[in-house]
């Protein structure tokens, strides 16, 4: 059973096998997903291994936590996903799961990019991903169907869509709790509000043999190892460096999950000589509750105050005009990208437009969510009065839209061509918003994480500008760049960070335990 201590504590959670001088194998810098996945991986191999996380034991697990939990994995249909789930669904015979081959998911990755995913990185998240969701569940984290988030139930069946039926039990919270449980069980020891402050040199200057941190008190510690893996994201908590990276007016941006990616561990890794990498002028962003704490941290709603059932409505700005194609995809191919144009908008914010008729499809954990930024009435021109939008540019937006449609049946659980031939086009799910009562949700622009980050190679070591490990330094998850670039599949980061993840781990871990074993004399 894991060892628990006040999560106040600024000292050591668990733990198996510090010696007397503080040496580890492995330190392991951030919590999240990506961390406690090398932390899994590293154990496995017997090194000892450190986890060191900036938050306080209540605050921790990184974006992870916020997010809904999915992952996205290619597999050969329902059959395919049913030995991983926890037992068994009544809702399973009447399931329906379109198989999602690897082809599919590598044409995703390079489709959303437009093409600008580095195509090694690629190959590996992709020829991985299954076997890297059975490990997991072999390190106790527990798996679901998301039937309240990627499927419709259409003529007796649950149809799923997009591509991302999988994730892990309890959403992000859930993911995090049996990461952490599960780590400290197999002897990983965890500080928390453990600020990274330095990498340390070794003998040979380019080596990475450790890391100075500071503690919750400001007290500086240092601690040497046989390799560092930097786990810690991005800096999209940051708006000075949201500014200078992404452009002006990102510093309105709403923090969508942690508060403590504000970018140091990114800047000491390049300041180590590690090769920038990706997008860096991009991220991922949502249509985000525009009520929500600005600086993030939400840790009871979490990710209830995303708003995602936009292809079903029409989302407007002040002026009650439409900017976007709603039905351009399904969600999971467009949601990351949507909220850099709510931000573009008049003040920064948008309304999400519904009826009576598609209100009951919407997704009740996002939409029922309290409190939330909504609005009802019984007209258009009331609904745009109490949001804040023009009325007359709502009711003109709606009347041309509603005369606009095209096509045949409504269906929300495939691309159904029906379509609205206005500017910009819906290309899907265009249904007439013509039934009272009106909805309206106020949404920002939420940002998730950054696609900059440093170069990694396939054992997901850190790579200096001339193309060369830097030794003893790798790192996984939103820190490392490359995989995404202006948009991305969802279900992907996660996946992502827990196949890098379980790289870094794995080879941090044999390339110390080697370099012992030829120290020692042994084969």
């Amino acid at each position: 059973m894991a060892r628990e201590a006040p999560a106040h504590d600024d000292g050591p959670r668990g733990g198996a096998g510090r010696d007397d001088a503080g040496h580890y194998d492995a330190v392991i810098v951030g919590g999240g997903n990506a961390g406690l996945c090398a932390a899994h991986a590293a154990r496995e191999t017997g090194a000892r291994v450190l986890l060191l996380e900036k938050s306080p034991a209540d605050e921790a697990g990184g974006n992870s936590f916020y997010s809904a939990g999915a992952f996205r994995v290619p597999h050969h249909g329902l059959d395919d996903l049913v030995p991983l789930l926890g037992g068994p669904d009544s809702r399973l015979p009447v399931t329906v799961i379109p198989p999602y081959p690897e082809s599919d998911f590598t044409a995703d990755m390079y489709r959303v990019t437009g093409g600008r995913c580095d195509p090694r990185l690629t190959s590996v998240l992709v020829s991985r991903a299954a076997g890297t969701v059975r490990w997991l569940a072999a390190h106790g984290i527990r798996w679901r169907l998301m039937y309240e988030r990627q499927a419709y139930f259409r003529d007796g069946r649950w149809m799923f869509f997009g591509g991302l039926p999988l994730g892990a039990a309890g959403g992000g919270k859930g993911l995090i709790a049996q990461h952490t449980s599960g780590a400290l069980t197999a002897g990983t020891e965890i500080r928390y509000r453990a600020r990274l402050t330095g990498l340390v040199r070794g003998q040979d200057p380019r080596r990475v043999a450790g890391v100075r941190y500071a503690d919750g008190r400001g007290t500086e510690h240092q601690v040497s190892a046989g390799a560092v893996i930097l786990a810690a994201g991005g800096f999209e908590a940051d708006p000075a460096r949201r500014e200078r990276h992404l452009g002006p007016g990102w510093s309105r941006a709403l923090v969508r999950g942690t508060p403590s990616n504000t970018g140091e561990a990114l800047d000491l890794a390049l300041a180590a000589g590690a090769a920038a990498h990706g997008d860096w002028a991009s991220c991922h962003s949502v249509q985000w509750d525009a009520g929500a704490p600005p600086g993030g941290g939400e840790r009871r709603l979490t990710n209830q105050l995303t708003r995602q059932s936009y292809p079903l409505g029409i989302v407007v700005n002040t002026e009650g005009r439409r900017f976007i194609d709603e039905g351009a995809d399904f969600r999971n191919y467009t949601y990351a990208r949507y909220g850099r144009e709510i931000l573009r908008q008049p003040g920064g914010i948008a309304f999400q437009i519904f009826d009576a008729r598609t209100r009951p499809l919407l997704r009740p954990e996002e939409y029922g969510s309290r409190p939330i930024s909504a609005e009802s009435a019984g007209t258009i021109d009331d609904l745009a009065t109490k949001l804040g939008a023009d009325p007359g540019g709502l009711a003109a937006t709606v009347a041309e839209f509603n005369a606009s449609i095209t096509g045949g049946p409504f269906d929300p659980a495939v691309k159904d061509g029906r379509a609205a031939n206005v500017q910009p086009p819906k290309s899907n799910w265009a249904l007439a918003i013509d039934t009272p009562p009106y909805y309206g949700y106020r949404v920002a622009c939420g940002i998730t994480f950054t696609f900059g980050g440093v170069r990694v190679d396939a054992r997901a070591r850190v790579l200096d500008r001339s193309g060369q490990p830097i030794p003893g330094l790798y790192a996984a998850g939103e820190i490392v760049g490359g995989l995404f670039a202006g948009n991305y599949p969802g279900g992907s980061g996660l996946m992502a960070g827990a196949v890098f993840g379980r790289l870094a781990g794995a080879a941090a871990a044999e390339s110390v335990l080697t370099a012992g074993r030829a120290v020692r004399g042994r084969p």
